[in-house]
């Protein structure tokens, strides 16, 4: 394993936010995550992976056999998830399947803290029947999360449609001028739907813990 000094888990920070650490994978050493995953489990402490790879998933395993919860779409992985709990109804909604990684790391965000989401998915502006079908059960819900690549006009849609609280995530989805999501990133940060909340490109964790924040305030 790594040096323990690599690791400094951060366990009391739910305490202090309403949020608890979670692990960034993506660019670790498959020695630093043995050490993080052993302090975890040492601890007994639950624990959101976010970013962690098929390749760095299979190496944890074999350290810690079914110690993990891993979901190849989302590339997350729980260790002793939260109850669910019965909350506010809330949606997570794609503008296309491609846009599926970020909205399932949401989802999964939102599910390691015991909260369920209404999955609405490929329902993108260019085909408006599709979410206009839908709308009943998004007006019924009081957050939505809105993944979008291309010009990412769903949430702009769907803030104009409906009352919840919009949490807008930009996709890196797209072609030639998109920029890796630069474009939908740009056009979701000059809406006309007032109250439009936007998160950095692909973030579908930092989109799950804006939603999180909320429903803490309820609680």
């Amino acid at each position: 394993m790594s040096d323990v000094r690599d690791v400094n888990l951060d366990f009391d920070r739910e305490n202090r936010t309403g949020l608890a650490e979670a692990v960034f994978c993506q660019g670790k050493s498959a020695a630093q995550l043995e050490t993080i995953c052993q302090t975890v489990i040492d601890a007994e402490r639950s624990m959101l992976f976010t970013r962690l790879s098929a390749s760095q998933y299979d190496y944890l395993d074999e350290k810690f056999p079914h110690k993990l919860d891993y979901d190849e779409v989302s590339r997350t992985a729980f260790h002793m998830a939260r109850e669910h709990t019965a909350s506010v109804p809330l949606a997570v909604v794609t503008g296309g399947s491609t846009d599926l990684p970020v909205a399932k790391e949401a989802v999964r965000t939102l599910e390691f803290y015991g909260h369920e989401a209404l999955e609405v998915h490929d329902v993108g502006v260019a085909g408006l029947w599709r979410v206009t079908e839908r709308l009943d059960e998004l007006r019924a819900c009081k957050i939505i999360i809105c993944v979008a690549g291309m010009d990412a006009a769903l949430p702009t849609v769907l803030g104009g449609l409906v009352p919840a609280a919009m949490i807008a995530v930009p996709t890196s989805v797209g072609y030639g001028m998109v920029k890796g999501g630069e474009t939908a990133l740009s056009s979701l940060l000059v809406s006309c739907a007032p109250g439009v909340t936007v998160t950095n490109i692909d973030n579908g964790y930092g989109a799950a813990s804006a939603a999180i924040r909320i429903l803490n305030s309820f609680a």
